[in-house]
């Protein structure tokens, strides 16, 4: 090996060396946070609740309507709060907020409005377990390691879809519906929160190690980023990407029911889910290390559109149904970290909580009505044809215009907040 080559290997190692810490208490939050938890357990609970209540499936959906509306509201206030007191103290006190309101939804009533306003205190006070937080210390200590890192740490969504639904079919089978949430709200009591209060600090620099480049902190402020041209590419963007993906999750099994699988291949075909996006985190952070962001996201995030068309026939192949699961939560899970990446890369780390927070509005706006409106079109139609076509359309064609936001942004020492 030259001493050329030896450098950048040794900082790559370092990285990871001193920073694992924070890539497993992030994987810990954002595994058993806000983000996956109702997109992968509503599709299971949906119809207990709706034996109990009288509830409509959309009706049940509409939690996904609740939570966007209130994420809308409170994730820019998340970011801000970030950059001010730092991510770790939003984060432990998110995660204490977020498993207790889960914990509560065990003593719902037959009232949907009740529900609703749960659920809204929910995304309120688990704002703090999105995304936008557990990325922060990630962000900054990881430079040569950026992708990876970040597929790391949001691998956490694809781990909690592995196991989420055998892990709540088994509780409702045990405990009924409202035992399933005690199980549900307890995960992040007892696994995220001790995780980090003990390891999501930035660690300490070493006296042999050089200084972190001065890209680490640089960027644009917030109102510069607004006015950049990249920032509303980005957020029009986002919006029908993130319904196209966000909306299949939660209803599949609905998907799979309407094209006459069995409950036992069902059961055997969801959990891929979690694997490739799993799968998709790694693949997809190690690709945005060594490639162009924007090419590897059109890519990726292309794909699945054309998985869905074989998911809207009269009878679904279980061999193509599961190729089409592999495509759609692989894309899935490459979706939050591509966007962390290129905001780091893009408009830099001064004022990375708040952009993000702002970026995360139209991500949150698709994602949050596509899981109802793919129940009502269900409801409506008796089956999915209508949601899917409309959402292979918004892949294929909106994925592409990532390619416009040109070569990275490169800031100054001088722009250090």
């Amino acid at each position: 090996m030259s001493e050329a080559v030896r450098p950048a290997a040794d900082a790559r190692d370092g990285e990871f060396a001193r920073g694992w810490k924070i890539v497993l208490a992030a994987t810990l939050g954002v595994g058993l946070g806000l983000s996956p938890m109702p997109v992968y357990t509503l599709g299971m609970l949906a119809p207990q609740l709706s034996a109990a209540f009288g509830w409509s499936i959309a009706e049940v959906m509409g939690v996904m309507s609740v939570t966007t509306l209130t994420v809308v509201l409170s994730a820019p206030l998340t970011g801000a709060l970030t950059n001010r007191f730092g991510a770790r103290n939003v984060a432990l006190c998110s995660v204490v907020l977020f498993g207790l309101g889960v914990l509560s939804l065990a003593l719902s009533s037959g009232s949907i409005l009740g529900f609703y306003l749960t659920w809204g205190f929910i995304a309120l006070g688990g704002a703090g377990t999105l995304p936008i937080t557990w990325t922060r210390l990630v962000n900054e200590h990881f430079q040569r390691n950026k992708g990876l890192a970040l597929g790391l740490a949001m691998m956490g969504s694809g781990l909690f879809g592995i196991f989420a639904k055998p892990y709540v079919r088994w509780l409702i089978e045990q405990w009924g519906w409202r035992g399933a949430f005690v199980g549900l709200g307890l995960l992040p009591l007892v696994l995220a929160l001790p995780a980090a209060f003990i390891w999501f600090r930035a660690p300490k620099s070493r006296v042999d190690e050089p200084a972190a480049p001065p890209v680490a902190m640089g960027g644009m402020t917030t109102a510069q980023a607004v006015r950049d041209w990249r920032f509303w590419l980005l957020a029009v963007a986002l919006v029908p990407i993130s319904f196209a993906l966000g909306g299949a999750v939660p209803n599949m099994e609905g998907i799979l029911r309407a094209g006459k699988l069995d409950s036992g291949t069902i059961a055997s075909l969801t959990p891929l889910i979690g694997l490739s996006a799993i799968i998709g985190r790694l693949v997809g952070g190690w690709l945005l290390d060594r490639f162009w962001a924007p090419m590897i996201g059109t890519i990726l995030l292309a794909l699945p559109g054309l998985s869905y068309w074989s998911l809207m026939g009269g009878t679904i192949d279980p061999q193509a149904a599961g190729i089409s699961i592999f495509l759609i939560g692989f894309a899935l899970g490459i979706e939050y970290d591509f966007i962390a990446f290129i905001v780091a890369r893009y408009f830099g780390m001064k004022h990375y909580g708040t952009i993000y927070g702002w970026l995360y509005i139209p991500f949150a706006i698709g994602a949050g009505f596509a899981a109802p409106v793919f129940g009502h079109d269900f409801d409506v139609n008796g089956s999915y044809v209508l949601s899917l076509s409309c959402s292979a359309i918004a892949l294929l064609t909106c994925a592409g215009s990532l390619l416009l936001l040109g070569p990275y942004r490169t800031f100054e020492a001088s722009e250090r907040p």
